[in-house]
Formats: structure tokens, C-alpha cells, sequence
């Protein structure tokens, strides 16, 4: 028996005066307070639910990155995998929050931030600790973002903590080196905190993995799944650089860079490099390309 789903296990606790069972657990009344808008704009709210959920769901994911890594360091594969699964599924819903604030224009956008400036100053998600937490786990380390949290010491903190960290795919590759994968050690014991640098010898490896489609088939299978993640996560910043472009322009943003020129060199900062430049070479290509051959005739 689940001692999770046994009610004699645990304490009854008395719901509080002027609360139900439900509101209770799950605070709506301090959730729905939080939204606090400053402006005038109906749109307001809109866009502090859509960001908010989307803060809740970046928090998900970091505490399921957590325990798919404390899953692989006990060698523990499948439930690894269904971990990593509902990562995905949380992808999922972020990505369909865009639909939420989609009909704005730069009417609409300006309208608020200019409120949003006057009382807060400037700034992104993508400087936000949650969003930098996730993509550290990632495996994007970029110390210079650190300076961004000086304000917030304890955030300083659990990022530097986490910059110096394994990431997910650090816990991939050891647990494949544990498989027998010939993964170099040098690549297990760099400076985690330094921007991570693919290597053929971790390509090999992947291209290894899927050499034969019917053998280390759980292997593609967590493969495939970081593919997932990795195109999800992509996906999602290619939505916020294309509602940038469609409410914003290319206005002055984040520091007084223009906007658009800030994000789209994010788009290339793709996580788990090898598991992609492998894909060049795996699977049997045919033995004569027929656009070639149509060139050469």
C-alpha cells in the first residue's frame, strides 16, 4: 500500500475559518491576489496570468530536471525517463499560454509597459532567476547573467550554486559512461560553470546509441525525449522573439539593446549539442544523391 494515499498516515488538519477543503490547500485566495495590475489596459491581466503561469511552470520543470537527476545518479533509467516525459507535457502548456496575449499590438504592449517602466524600470523574463535556473539545468551556463541577481542575494546564491552544478545532460553522460559508453572523463570533470563545448567524442557516443534502431532502444528512447525538451524549449523562445517583433518592433528593451537583437542570438543556444550534430550521420543516407545527379546530367 501507498502510504501516500493512506489518510490514516497523516494528521487531519482543520480547515481554516471562512476557507473550504479546496481553497485551503491550494491558496486561491492568495493566488488570485497577485495578479495587481498598475495600469488601466484590460489586457493587463492577461498578460500577468500568462507570465505568471508561465513562472509556475519553468519552477515545475526545475524541480523535475532535479528529480530526474537524482533518479539517473541511482541508476535508475525508467523512472528517469517518465520524469522527463512530464517535462514535455509542461512544455506543452507553457507554449499554448502564448495564445493568451497573442491579439495584442503595440498599442496594446506599450500601453502597459510604459506604466510598467515608470514604476519598475526595464527588464525580461529571460533575466529572471526561474528562467535562468531552468536554463542552467539546461546546460547554458552563462556566469555573466549572475550580475543581473546582485539585488537579490539569495537568488545570487542558488544560481551561482546552480551554475557550478551538473546539469541534466551532465547526469546523461555520466550515467551513459556507467553504461559502458566510452565518454571521456575530462568531459565529466571540467568547469561545470563555464559554457559547456561539444565534442566528437560525445557525438560518437549518441551516434553509437542509434547505430542499430533495435539495440539501447531505452537509450534512443531518453534521446528522443531530450530532443523533445530541447525543441520545446526552443519553440519558446522563438514565441517570444516573434510576439517581441509583433508588439515591440525593434524598439530599445533590455539595457537600451534593441530588443530583437537581443534575442535572436538566443535561438542558437540549443541544449545537448552532440545529441543533434550526431543526427548528420546516423541512419544510411542513399549512395547517390538524385538532386546531384540531375546537376551532373
Amino acid at each position: 500500500m501507498n502510504d501516500t494515499l493512506n489518510p490514516e498516515k497523516h494528521e487531519p488538519v482543520i480547515t481554516p475559518p471562512g476557507q473550504t477543503p479546496y481553497s485551503a490547500w491550494i491558496q486561491t485566495d492568495a493566488l488570485h491576489s497577485l495578479q495587481r495590475t498598475i495600469s488601466d489596459h484590460p489586457g493587463e491581466h492577461a498578460w500577468m496570468a500568462h507570465v505568471q503561469a508561465t513562472e509556475l511552470y519553468w519552477m515545475l520543470i526545475i524541480k523535475e530536471f532535479q528529480t530526474a537527476q537524482r533518479q539517473l545518479r541511482a541508476d535508475d533509467l525508467p523512472q528517469a525517463y517518465r520524469t522527463l516525459l512530464r517535462v514535455v507535457e509542461h512544455q506543452k502548456v507553457i507554449d499554448a499560454t502564448w495564445g493568451s496575449i497573442a491579439w495584442m499590438t503595440p498599442n496594446d504592449l506599450l500601453a502597459i509597459l510604459s506604466r510598467v517602466a515608470a514604476l519598475f524600470g526595464k527588464d525580461t523574463a529571460l533575466q529572471g532567476w526561474t528562467y535562468r535556473h531552468m536554463v542552467y539545468l539546461l546546460g547554458i551556463k552563462q556566469a555573466v547573467h549572475l550580475q543581473h541577481f546582485k539585488p537579490q542575494p539569495e537568488r545570487w546564491a542558488q544560481l551561482e550554486k546552480a551554475l557550478a552544478e551538473p546539469s541534466i545532460y551532465d547526469d546523461v553522460l555520466a550515467y551513459l559512461r556507467r553504461r559502458g559508453m566510452e565518454v571521456p572523463i575530462e568531459v565529466l570533470e571540467r568547469d561545470l560553470s563555464a559554457p559547456y563545448s561539444p565534442s566528437k567524442e560525445i557525438e560518437q557516443v549518441w551516434r553509437d546509441i542509434y547505430t542499430d534502431s533495435d539495440s539501447n532502444i531505452e537509450l534512443q528512447q531518453l534521446g528522443e525525449t531530450l530532443a523533445d525538451i530541447a525543441e520545446g524549449f526552443s519553440n519558446w523562445k522563438y514565441r517570444h522573439l516573434m510576439a517581441t517583433r509583433r508588439t515591440f518592433g525593434a524598439r530599445p528593451a533590455y539595457f537600451g539593446t534593441e530588443g530583437i537583437a537581443w534575442l535572436v542570438p538566443t535561438l542558437d543556444e540549443i541544449p545537448f549539442p552532440e545529441l543533434w550534430s550526431a543526427r548528420t550521420f546516423i541512419g544510411d543516407p542513399p549512395a547517390v544523391c538524385p538532386h546531384m545527379a540531375k546537376h551532373r546530367s
